[in-house]
């Protein structure tokens, strides 16, 4: 299970991951990457949790809908590419998530991870149970 209380700031290698803290499904997709995460690279974080900076009103809007990724740099990406990155991170099939970085894959799994994002309660039944 995805810790409730989390550091609030990552270390310098790592990846905060932002994510719904009050969606079920959010969590139980955490918990299962958490789980792979053998070299804590990432850093799980509910965005209502995520201190001021870096969350401001505009990317605690853009969490409510999708997860979001931040880079030790500070870029953030967001959604299916957010997923694709933190998948890599953990090793978990590497030369899978290179593949779906290329169009028009990523746009398909834009596309998915849009339709699931607005339908977590339907999906909850079937994923992450």
């Amino acid at each position: 299970m995805a810790p409730d209380k989390t550091p609030t700031t990552p270390h310098p290698d790592q990846y905060w991951l932002f994510w719904d803290g009050a969606c079920g499904f959010c969590r139980r997709s955490v918990d299962w990457i958490v789980a792979r995460d053998t070299t804590k690279r990432l850093l799980p974080t509910p965005y209502q949790q995520v201190p001021n900076p870096p969350m401001d009103s505009a990317l605690a809007t853009a969490c409510e809908r999708a997860v979001h990724l931040m880079h030790p740099d500070g870029r953030i990406e967001r959604a299916g590419r957010a997923c694709l990155t933190a998948l890599e991170l953990t090793g978990y099939a590497p030369v899978l998530m290179r593949i779906m970085r290329v169009p028009p894959l990523i746009w398909l799994l834009e596309i998915g991870y849009w339709l699931t994002a607005r339908n977590r309660s339907f999906f909850s039944r079937f994923f992450f149970r």
